[in-house]
């Protein structure tokens, strides 16, 4: 089944498990109207609840699920469908909320479904802020990490508490039976997640070989899978990293393979001092006990064939790049390549080089662009431009297939500009790491 048809058909899922609890109101239903205000709040409710429910799903690590859109595209996805679901809820509590009961919630004749309303929007609210603002509350990704979990479990259960004491529409016990297994198949994907697959993980460690200071206050990690096979991944590919924790820790780190992939037992990744986890991996020792959940993304040229490749990197987002051109060199892929690599100075080119080493086996032509270049420096300044692009790329390049990787700023601007250049969106490719 190729990637298209998969896609349309979870779409379809999609869309038919949001709307399914509009379906399950009406289905039997015989009690009087009340009125096009009421109704439309009560519709809204039932799928912003069902949203609400579907971003657990979205976010589980299911690499079927991911495949025919990539991990960037859920995750974005992942964030639209919950302010979706929040106006939903906040439109259903402002059309339905009796607000003389609201506004004095523990008092004796407040009924249980408004507490439990309450709850459910005050943790909603409570969840999209801390996404939202994670860096101005300055959250920890640790701790914003725990929140997060905690809060999404406490808006799905008191909702659903919430719709069963209201009893309008679930006035048949088939239908309360249906809302809480929809409910409950919700929360078993986060069970998965947070459980199910650490079991799996736990039986696959991996050990810390080598610690290699790279440039540009990068740490080359090289792991090697102990008492498994490990597992085989397309340039480009990144996992999910806890290193020096168990695989049940609440917060595992994303992070791009940089190895070739050629190896199953062996692989690499080169991590950047850029926070308070990162800082740390210069100073691990040999030995160290890891566990990776991968591989996932399709950022990766195996995944889309193309007479030739444009890539481009800034700082560290030239790791997908090393491990793609790694690759390249291991397989003794010939097919032409032009790799803009921009850094802050020259001495901060990580890969440095190694990249000239690669250019000279293979058809790679490799383009540096320095923001401070050093005295003499007859090469590129400054960002990577459409100007820059249109100088350096050959005759023919609208069929090629281009991956960027970098900050967010950067990849916005290389996406106009290469579509400017005329090339279509669907060769396009990028790798966004900065999901919260």
């Amino acid at each position: 089944m190729s990637l298209v048809v998969r896609g349309v058909l979870w779409i379809g899922l999609f869309l038919g498990v949001a709307v399914a609890p509009l379906v399950f109101a009406v289905i039997g239903f015989s009690g009087p109207g009340r009125g096009f205000a009421t109704e439309f709040s009560a519709a809204l409710g039932f799928v912003g609840l069902a949203l609400m429910g579907l971003e657990f799903a979205l976010v589980a690590r299911f690499r079927a699920v991911a495949a025919p859109f990539g991990t960037d595209a859920l995750v974005q996805f992942h964030r639209e469908m919950g302010l979706v679901g929040l106006v939903f809820v906040l439109v259903h509590v402002a059309i339905s909320a009796p607000w003389d009961l609201v506004v004095r919630p523990f008092a004796d004749d407040t009924p249980a479904r408004v507490r439990w309303a309450l709850l459910s929007t005050i943790a909603l609210l409570a969840l999209v802020a801390s996404s939202l603002w994670r860096k101005r509350l300055r959250l920890s990704y640790e701790a914003w990490h725990a929140l997060h979990a905690v809060l999404a479990v406490v808006v799905i259960v008191a909702a659903l508490l919430h719709a069963l004491l209201v009893d309008h529409y679930l006035d048949a016990a088939w239908k309360r039976a249906l809302w809480i297994v929809m409910s409950a198949a919700f929360l078993t994907l986060l069970v998965w997640v947070r459980i199910g697959k650490p079991l799996t993980l736990r039986r696959k460690p991996w050990t810390v070989e080598r610690v290699t200071p790279e440039r540009g206050r990068t740490t080359t990690l090289t792991l090697r899978a102990d008492g498994h096979p490990g597992f085989r991944f397309a340039p480009g590919q990144y996992a999910w990293f806890a290193i020096g924790r168990s695989p049940f820790s609440l917060t595992k780190h994303p992070f791009s393979l940089s190895s070739s992939g050629q190896s199953a037992d062996v692989v690499e990744v080169s991590i950047k001092a850029l926070g308070d986890f990162t800082s740390t991996v210069a100073d691990l020792d040999v030995g160290t006990r890891a566990y990776l959940d991968g591989p996932h993304g399709v950022f990766s040229p195996d995944l889309y064939e193309g007479p030739g490749f444009g890539l481009v990197a800034g700082g560290v987002g030239v790791t997908p790049v090393i491990s793609i051109l790694r690759a390249f060199a291991d397989r003794g892929d010939r097919r032409p390549v032009v790799a803009f690599i921009a850094n802050r100075s020259w001495d901060e080119v990580t890969f440095r080089e190694e990249l000239e080493c690669l250019a000279s086996r293979l058809d790679v032509q490799v383009v540096h662009t320095l923001d401070e270049p050093p005295p003499g420096w007859t090469g590129e300044t400054g960002r990577v431009t459409a100007d820059m692009l249109r100088r350096h790329l050959p005759p023919g390049y609208e069929r090629w297939q281009f991956f960027v990787c970098g900050a967010d700023p950067m990849m916005d601007a290389m996406e106009d500009a290469l579509v400017g250049l005329g090339v279509a969106p669907a060769r396009i490719h990028t790798e966004r790491f900065n999901w919260v």
